[in-house]
């Protein structure tokens, strides 16, 4: 599945905040989408997933309109889970992340055995196979986090969009869940807030600042040290590991570039 955008507009409250966006996504490829807060993230990511129509311009699935396709058919296509989701308290998480499944479903079908399958191998996915019949209000945060993540890979969609996933989550599964949709085969787009994390587990990097698009590119060009300089007015050094060869982004180096500070998250 290839995503095209063009020309985009995205308006809030009538107010114009982003402008001039043109991105592809190659299938199979992992996007990142990174920027200041404020700075248009989640209203572009609700554009692609299909909630919210762009005031101009056009975003297209294998050259098919978005916005022209049934509702059913886009949830198949896509799979997107919102920064502020959480799942219904009331539900055991089991029913919940079994959700995902409906755009596959016929009308009115209570699911089918292959259905529990895919349930049950999401939860796998992120490590809360052992609370499938826990309501979700028993969850901690970061178990709800992991759980509308598990909704989302129940869907099964060919892109999938996330508003910043690994927010409430501690660094290993931060790191499990990147590894982990890395591994998918699908086309993942994130926000990310973390830029050190962008840089090393996605591909490629859309930067947004001042309402447009300030570049798309490999991760190692788009987070070059003049650009988080520029957009983030933070220093950044860029270090190669010597032993994969893999470049890192070190965030809030001094001056000599010798001494980075304990908190590296923009």
């Amino acid at each position: 599945m290839h995503m095209q955008v063009r020309n985009v507009r995205c308006t809030v409250a009538g107010a114009d905040i982003l402008s001039g966006i043109d991105l592809d996504f190659a299938y199979g490829s992992m996007i990142a989408l990174v920027g200041v807060n404020g700075s248009g993230k989640s209203t572009l990511l609700r554009t692609l997933a299909g909630l919210r129509a762009p005031a101009e311009g056009t975003v297209t699935i294998d050259g098919r309109d978005l916005y022209s396709l049934p509702p059913r058919v886009r949830a198949r296509a896509i799979a997107y889970v919102g920064q502020e989701e959480t799942p219904p308290q009331d539900l055991l998480l089991g029913e919940m992340v079994a959700m995902g499944r409906i755009p596959h479903r016929p009308p009115w079908s209570m699911g089918e055995d292959s259905d529990r399958e895919v349930t049950l191998r999401a939860l796998s996915t992120v490590e809360l196979t052992h609370a499938v019949d826990r309501r979700c209000d028993q969850l901690s945060g970061g178990e709800r986090r992991r759980a509308m993540l598990a909704r989302g890979l129940a869907q099964e969609s060919t892109l999938l969009i996330l508003d910043e996933p690994t927010n409430h989550l501690d660094i290993r599964h931060q790191i499990h869940l990147l590894e982990t949709l890395r591994g998918l085969g699908c086309t993942v787009v994130a926000a990310m807030h973390d830029l050190t994390l962008a840089a090393s587990y996605f591909d490629r990097v859309a930067v947004l600042h001042d309402g447009t698009l300030a570049t798309y590119a490999d991760a190692s060009d788009a987070l070059s040290p003049a650009t988080v300089a520029h957009v983030f007015s933070v220093p950044a050094t860029q270090l190669t590991d010597p032993t994969t060869g893999r470049q890192h982004l070190v965030l809030g180096s001094d001056s000599a570039g010798t001494r980075p500070h304990t908190e590296n998250h923009v």
